[in-house]
């Protein structure tokens, strides 16, 4: 090969190279500044279908758990009642020693009789009375009698009239006394006041009880039909819950089974756990998911919220400055800080309550094309 052809060879190559050249930088270039361009987001309504989730426990509805005693001392001769038994109400669950309680019922319902008895002698002394008093009255008018034995048998008649009174309200004490002896020997036999499930047996038979100001407790009857889920509800989220929203939990002891129900009250006072301000909301349990649960039972409570279709920005634009929360607004060829009020959160969004539009672009980062921070 020539001269001249390596040299038109050399320079066909250095074209080429040259032209690849260019084209690489342009190419970086155009790279480069689509790097340096803030990735933006625009501000758009979607719905929002947002839960409250909390602690909580399985527990008896109030008047589902009842603490069963005796109101008077004495042995306990029977208590035929053990853990885990289904009673009915009225149906008895112990009893007391009675023999003393008996002999007293005994000797009231005889001074009823005694006193009953008298009523009837009373009455008899007033008539006989009564009689006297008449017949000394005729006599008086034809002259067969003084006027000092009339008025005698006149005090003799009041007198036996206020023996009937006497004898009327001795008979009233009387059964007044033997229905107080017949209450205390009812004490002895000690009734189921509900019906449920036998929960605890504090006491043995043959043990000696004492009343005193609290009746001692012999068995916790808990009526499993009625129970109820007690979450509590951090401060921050107790302003979203209203009575009649649905709830979905689950228990420990069936992680695989989704139980519901509704929220069926809101405690008005707080309870203090690990220094955060709680408030218990009570749910009622489905009628078709009560027969598993047992009470103290943990569960994992998801209070459904009402879905609302809300103005929303992803929750990374969003940041804090000067305590306050704010976003960097698209304005023109600048960027705005604006501060924003922020509402509920549903995943990687947030509701913006106030301080932009629908349709308003924002920055995700904050970062401009010259790798400053915009403020």
């Amino acid at each position: 090969m020539s001269g001249r052809a390596l040299t038109g060879v050399f320079i066909a190559v250095l074209t080429l190279a040259s032209a690849a050249g260019g084209l690489w930088w342009y190419a970086q270039r155009s790279d480069d500044a689509k790097a340096a361009q803030p990735a933006t987001t625009q501000v758009v309504m979607r719905e929002f279908s947002s839960a409250v989730t909390a602690i909580g426990a399985v527990k008896p509805q109030i008047g589902a758990e009842v603490r069963v005693g005796a109101r008077i001392s004495g042995k306990l001769v029977r208590l035929p009642a053990n853990i885990g038994d289904r009673v009915q109400r009225g149906q008895v669950i112990a009893e007391l020693e009675s023999a003393d309680l008996a002999a007293t019922v005994a000797r009231h319902e005889a001074a009823v009789a005694v006193a009953r008895e008298k009523i009837g002698d009373a009455e008899a002394r007033q008539k006989l009375s009564e009689a006297t008093y008449q017949r000394q009255l005729s006599l008086l008018k034809i002259s067969g009698t003084s006027q000092q034995l009339v008025d005698e048998a006149l005090r003799e008649t009041q007198s036996a009239a206020a023996g009937v009174q006497i004898a009327i309200r001795e008979h009233e004490l009387a059964q007044a006394q033997l229905r107080e002896a017949r209450v205390n020997l009812s004490y002895a036999t000690i009734t189921a006041p509900i019906s449920g499930v036998i929960g605890s047996v504090t006491t043995q038979e043959g043990e000696t009880v004492a009343a005193g100001l609290n009746a001692p407790t012999f068995v916790v009857i808990v009526d499993l039909d009625r129970l109820q889920v007690n979450a509590f509800v951090d401060e921050v989220d107790i302003g979203k819950v209203k009575v009649g929203q649905r709830v979905t939990f689950n228990v420990d002891a069936f992680p695989a089974q989704d139980f519901t129900g509704a929220v069926s009250a809101i405690y008005p006072s707080a309870t203090i756990q690990d220094n955060v301000v709680k408030y218990v909301v009570a749910v009622a349990i489905d009628d078709e998911d009560r027969g598993l649960l047992r009470p103290e039972m943990t569960a994992s409570v998801r209070i459904q919220l009402e879905t609302r279709r809300v103005l929303a920005i992803p929750s990374r634009a969003i940041r804090q400055e000067a305590g306050r929360s704010v976003v960097h607004v698209l304005d023109g060829d600048g960027i705005e800080v604006r501060p924003i009020r922020v509402g509920w959160r549903d995943g990687p969004w947030a509701e913006v309550a106030a301080g932009l539009s629908e349709g308003e672009r924002i920055l995700l980062s904050t970062t401009t094309t010259n790798g400053e921070e915009a403020r």
